[in-house]
């Protein structure tokens, strides 16, 4: 993909303030700080065009990227764990709700998991959600430059098992370090994007 312009097009706090584009959007989701600021700054290729941060829960609001004024990018807050109130994360929960079910330009969805780890019960509810309401989806299995080639099948293997997934080729190992499949990724986002 040969990104021309990128832009932040909407930082939005609420639904009134979501684009009104066409764009297919593509959604990122993900617990809090799983990588999904390092996987759209690999892949627009810019450096820290969305903002990264060690603290989870950076991202509190729905950042909408438009790339090459085709395509929309779009950086959900992370759920689970994240220096915050209980009530702040139900805040963010009913904001991804809100997205996800009232918007149609909303083509596919990447639910980022850390290859590292076996996912947990907000990724397992995340993925049972999405699936519910019959998204399109691939599992993007983020910091794979933290453990050895080898021992990456036997992660896919548990996230496989744990979100009960048949196709393992619906889970994407990656690394924004290494730029690890950024061009798969890519080439998933324009398939779903056409769908």
């Amino acid at each position: 993909m040969i990104i021309k312009n990128v832009e932040l097009l909407m930082t939005a706090g609420n639904k009134s303030q979501h684009p009104e584009t066409e764009y297919p959007e593509i959604a990122f989701a993900g617990r809090s700080n799983v990588g999904k600021s390092s996987l759209l700054n690999a892949l627009i290729n810019r450096k820290k065009y969305a903002r990264t941060s060690a603290q989870p829960g950076k991202t509190q609001t729905i950042n909408f990227y438009s790339v090459n004024e085709k395509h929309m990018l779009v950086d959900l807050p992370g759920y689970g764990y994240a220096k915050v109130s209980k009530k702040q994360r139900e805040k963010w929960g009913e904001k991804i709700e809100e997205y996800m079910t009232g918007r149609h330009q909303l083509k596919g969805i990447m639910l980022l998991i850390d290859i590292r780890h076996v996912p947990g019960q907000n990724d397992v509810d995340m993925f049972n959600w999405l699936t519910h309401f019959g998204y399109e989806w691939y599992i993007i299995a983020t910091k794979a430059d933290k453990i050895s080639k080898g021992a990456r099948q036997k992660h896919i293997a548990d996230i496989k098992k744990t979100l009960k997934i048949e196709d393992a080729k619906k889970i994407i190992p990656f690394s924004a370090v290494d730029k690890l499949n950024v061009d798969l990724v890519w080439e998933k986002i324009l398939e779903l994007s056409e769908k």
